[in-house]
């Protein structure tokens, strides 16, 4: 691996971080002003509905996944490139998508919203507005698909942190328009909210036009490509049905048996690990083009080294951010919030707990992707996540609290792990006995003896505490326990001549 290619990673982590910094800060901000403001039941029923549509673009996130993979696999490769060709056929497929997913909104869809869902009758003309605006704002996001995956597959990640400005500028503009204009602030929310993902996605669509000549869109038809693409996206879609399923399918199980109160509280939650999750994420989009393009160059060494590593560095940043957090839960809901909905708290901890450990497995997804053999992997992996409905359903029907669905989500997590690890070590020859070291084993090293600093410090001896000292506290123990466990000798003497290096040019 080459310097450059650390140097260029860092980079675009970096501007991925600031980026997810200011969208995590004006997130965190206005889902407290938006829930005050449209209060708990219409602040359910906006996510439980923008949720639904979500799901219904299954199709959607197959392709996503498939132009993400193709553009950077074609850009790994030596010798002629036909990156337009991919990008012009992919915008077909998506321009396709985003009428097909129209043509099912506004048929099953909406029968499904008005007959099974549970929402108040006085706001079931509010809850179709909010449903057709949020279908409009969808088409444009799966149109958006191709733009955005070139702008990865190029690595320039620093225009997302740039547009994130000009993003997070217009969602605090809706904070303060919600209380301008005397017409119902749910469908006038959902309709401001279009307004920003179209003018995003004309920002995005510029950028590309200006910065990169294979963006410039032409009717284009490769029958080979063409079914090159259906047969990766036909094992994929299993995959993200399954994946759709587990997730919002789990939320509208949720509405139809508790009502929009429980959504309200579930969003909440899934505000906050989206928050945290967003650091791994960040540091995921700047690994993924390189373990692409490591794939395509045979480099197999340098790929496993990426696998092995992103997923344990996934796992220490994510657990030094929520460790804080999941001690702290009802006093930083209550600060954030002022009135928190019944089931938040109990949600937040554990879907932070479930993302603990899928943000493990997020170096895996991209290396089956890579290959483009994905048949067992969609297949095996895509069943297990997709038993999560089946035995949500079950529960819930068995007269369990909402929050049992979040047992069952982390049960299947650790099984879906065992099935990537399985197959991977077939499909990309993964040493499993170095991940298994490196990852799990250094992982669940340094939880326990977290879990036992603050049992029998944080807790016994500084139980008098205020939240900031125990917040503090905790971050250094799992700051030092990570250093003293969770690298080996070679990345402490790494890091430390980093460090060194970087005092003697200041």
């Amino acid at each position: 691996m080459s310097n450059n290619n650390y140097k260029r990673m860092a980079k675009n982590a970096g501007m991925l971080y600031f980026r997810m910094l200011l969208t995590m800060g004006v997130a965190l901000y206005t889902s407290r002003v938006i829930l005050q403001t449209l209060g708990v039941e219409d602040f359910g029923i906006y996510n439980v509905v923008a949720g639904f549509v979500t799901m219904l673009g299954f199709l959607h996130g197959a392709m996503s996944s498939a132009t993400q993979r193709f553009l950077a696999f074609e850009l790994g490769q030596s010798g002629e490139k036909d990156v337009r060709g991919i990008f012009s056929m992919s915008m077909n497929i998506h321009i396709l998508i985003a009428f097909v997913v129209l043509l099912i909104g506004e048929t099953v869809g909406l029968w499904f919203l008005r007959t099974q869902m549970t929402i108040p009758v006085d706001r079931m003309f509010a809850a179709e507005w909010v449903f057709h605006l949020s279908l409009l704002s969808f088409m444009i996001t799966i149109i958006s698909v191709p733009y955005n995956a070139l702008i990865i597959a190029h690595e320039q990640m620093g225009i997302f942190a740039a547009v994130s400005i000009l993003d997070v500028t217009l969602k605090l503009l809706i904070v303060f328009m919600l209380s301008w204009f005397g017409v119902d602030k749910l469908i006038l929310y959902g309709l401001l909210s279009l307004a920003v993902v179209f003018i995003i996605f004309m920002v995005y669509r510029s950028y590309c036009k200006i910065k990169f000549v294979e963006s410039k869109f032409r009717f284009y038809w490769n029958r080979r490509l063409f079914n090159t693409m259906l047969s990766y996206t036909g094992w994929n879609l299993w995959g993200n049905i399954a994946f759709v399923l587990s997730t919002q399918g789990v939320n509208v199980l949720l509405n139809i048996f508790f009502g929009p109160t429980v959504n309200a509280a579930r969003a909440i939650a899934m505000q906050v690990s989206g928050a945290l999750s967003s650091f791994v994420q960040n540091l995921q989009v700047a690994i993924n083009p390189q373990i692409i393009k490591s794939y395509a160059a045979k480099d197999m060494s340098y790929m496993h080294s990426l696998v092995c590593y992103g997923a344990k560095y996934n796992f220490f940043v994510l657990l030094l951010l929520s460790m804080p957090v999941l001690i702290n839960t009802d006093i930083i809901l209550e600060v954030w919030l002022g009135k928190v909905p019944e089931y938040a708290s109990i949600f937040v901890q554990l879907i932070i707990i479930n993302i603990l450990i899928d943000c493990i497995s997020s170096p895996l997804i991209t290396s089956a992707q890579a290959t483009g053999k994905i048949k067992l992997y969609q297949t095996l992996v895509g069943g297990l996540l997709l038993l999560n409905l089946p035995f949500a359903y079950t529960i819930l029907k068995m007269g369990y609290e909402p929050y049992a669905v979040i047992y069952v989500s982390i049960t299947l997590s650790i099984f879906a792990l065992i099935a990537r690890l399985s197959i991977l070590k077939t499909l990309i020859s993964l040493p499993i006995a170095r991940y298994l070291k490196e990852v799990v084993g250094r992982g669940s090293l340094i939880t326990i003896v977290i879990l036992l600093v603050y049992q029998f410090l944080i807790i016994d001896f500084l139980n008098t505490t205020n939240f900031w000292w125990k917040s503090t506290i905790i971050s250094i123990s799992v700051i030092l326990t990570i250093i003293i466990f969770g690298f080996s000798n070679v990345e402490r003497k790494f890091i430390l001549e980093k460090i060194k290096n970087n005092m003697k040019y200041r």
